[in-house]
């Protein structure tokens, strides 16, 4: 798999590229990352990649013109109307966006290529979400100074649903979020009642708690339950835990 990111700080990315499940993708051949320098793609001597915003009003723009140019020198103009691009996805990541969620990382997982455009300032001119992005993302309810860091929490996300890329399986199907679609709120709580398995992965609820050595540490020990070697009892203690944080942490998953 293929991503492609268009930036205007393409240092940034020496990091999160360098590290973790990305690094070992990377070194596997499971995906290969390109960064771009947005200022490439311009035509001034001062390498304009901003101006002020019709209208009136804060701060400065993105221009279109870059963004059109760095983006058709990945994928041609000509392509967009082909099957092949059924399998690539341009992100334009935008505080405007629909929200990313597990089930965006799933779809992305999917393709065969993915651009992330990251804007910076007051935002990108339109016609670049129009026009240009297939998908415009938003990666939560607050706005950064830029779309760098949510184009490398997109690709880490998206990254380690690539078959080969966690050395677990199981450890992207049994996890927070990892349902396929949530479940209605009411078909959870009947679930633990009638002793039926609600996993988060069948409802899209969140994780239950973890615990590894030392048994204890500081006066805090590991639950019992999960010392016990009774799966099934561990079974539904997870489930219970995994509901309680649920409804603490995320009672929106619930409705």
């Amino acid at each position: 798999m293929r991503f492609d990111i268009i930036t205007i700080f393409p240092e940034f990315f020496t990091g999160p590229l360098d590290y973790g499940i990305v690094r070992r993708a990377r070194e596997t051949n499971l995906i290969d990352a390109n960064v771009h320098d947005l200022r490439g793609f311009t035509h001034d001597r001062h390498r304009t990649v901003d101006d002020r915003p019709f209208g009136g009003g804060e701060g400065m723009v993105m221009k279109c013109e870059p963004h059109f140019e760095a983006v058709e020198s990945l994928v041609p103009p000509e392509t967009r109307a082909s099957p092949e691009f059924r399998n690539t996805a341009v992100v334009l990541l935008s505080a405007a966006g629909k929200l990313f969620r597990q089930a965006t990382a799933r779809r992305l997982a999917k393709l065969d290529r993915v651009v992330l455009i990251c804007g910076r300032y007051e935002g990108v001119d339109e016609r670049v979400a129009q026009h240009l992005a297939t998908d415009e993302i938003s990666i939560g309810d607050y706005v950064l100074s830029g779309g760098e860091l949510a184009a490398a929490l997109i690709l880490d996300s998206v990254t380690r649903l690539i078959p080969g890329a966690v050395g677990n399986a199981d450890s992207t199907v049994n996890e927070s979020f990892s349902a396929a679609t949530a479940a209605e709120p009411d078909d959870v709580l009947p679930a633990i009642t009638a002793g039926r398995s609600p996993s988060n992965g069948a409802h899209g609820i969140l994780d239950y708690p973890h615990y590894t050595r030392p048994p204890s540490f500081r006066g805090w020990d590991v639950p019992e339950v999960l010392l016990s070697g009774n799966h099934e009892q561990i079974r539904r203690w997870r489930e219970e835990r995994a509901l309680e944080k649920t409804r603490r942490n995320r009672p929106d998953l619930l409705g």
